[in-house]
């Protein structure tokens, strides 16, 4: 009797350790499996999701020819179109802007027609895209060996323009001449658009930068088709897109805006 207890005893032990074993076996496999799946997950993953950029691309790199032109021209120019217009009109007596424009800024432009078909107040052809008065041709894109230059055109009361060519580093003038090939008509109709011009190059870049911040580029009195006359406005944005404004030459309207993508 003493001795199949005993043995009954020991077979319980026995299973009991083996059962202990058994799952603990299981307990390691099922830790394993978790642990492969895991590492599995996260090696599919790094293949689908790309590697983070470290580089960006140049912001000169987006830019257009014309944007790089502008840019080019721009960070070169120390004056501003205020103080151009006053060092212009300064040079002589009892004038005023007709014109104001910054050389190698977009050239190449046709500027909206004036009654002549030129382009300028004076029938002949404007500072934009013309041959400079040095007679050197059209001026380059980029600013020259003595940097960039304002070329204007101021009035007398008469109407009798001067061009006046000032550099846009140090603010001296290169240059001041009378234009040789006006004629009384030409006169005539300039001390005209002046008169009808009751609010300044000044106030209509004004209005203009208020709609987009910029640095003015061009200022130009211009015919509005026959109804009074606008001062055209060019502005180029921190983007080196270029904008043009016809800002209403009597009560400081926009009537016309472009924006140039190039």
């Amino acid at each position: 009797m003493n001795s199949a207890s005993s043995r009954s005893r020991t077979l319980k032990a026995v299973g009991a350790l083996s059962l202990a074993a058994a799952t603990a076996l299981l307990m390691t496999g099922c830790g394993q499996s978790s642990d492969s799946a895991s590492s599995a997950a996260t090696s599919e993953a790094a293949k689908v999701v790309p590697q983070k950029q470290t580089t960006t691309p140049s912001a000169t790199a987006q830019l257009t020819e014309d944007q790089q032109e502008r840019k080019t021209v721009l960070d070169a120019t120390k004056v501003t179109f205020d103080d151009a217009a006053t060092t212009a009109t300064g040079e002589v007596a009892g004038s005023k802007l007709v014109d104001l424009d910054l050389e190698g800024v977009d050239d190449d432009d046709n500027q909206s027609p004036s009654p002549t078909a030129t382009g300028s107040p004076t029938g002949s052809p404007s500072p934009t895209g013309s041959p400079s008065p040095t007679g050197t041709g059209s001026p380059s894109a980029s600013p020259g060996a003595d940097g960039p230059v304002w070329v204007a055109e101021v009035a007398e009361k008469d109407g009798t323009i001067h061009t006046v060519r000032i550099n846009a580093v140090d603010g001296k003038v290169i240059e001041a001449r009378v234009d040789a090939d006006q004629d009384a008509d030409d006169k005539k109709q300039t001390a005209d658009w002046l008169a009808q011009a009751t609010q300044t190059p000044q106030q209509a870049a004004k209005v203009a930068t208020e709609k987009k911040k910029g640095t003015v580029t061009s200022v130009s009195l211009e015919d509005n088709e026959g109804d009074g006359v606008i001062w055209q406005v060019d502005v180029v944005g921190s983007d080196w897109k270029k904008t043009t404004f016809d800002v209403d030459a009597k009560n400081d309207t926009i009537v016309r805006e472009e924006t140039d993508e190039d």
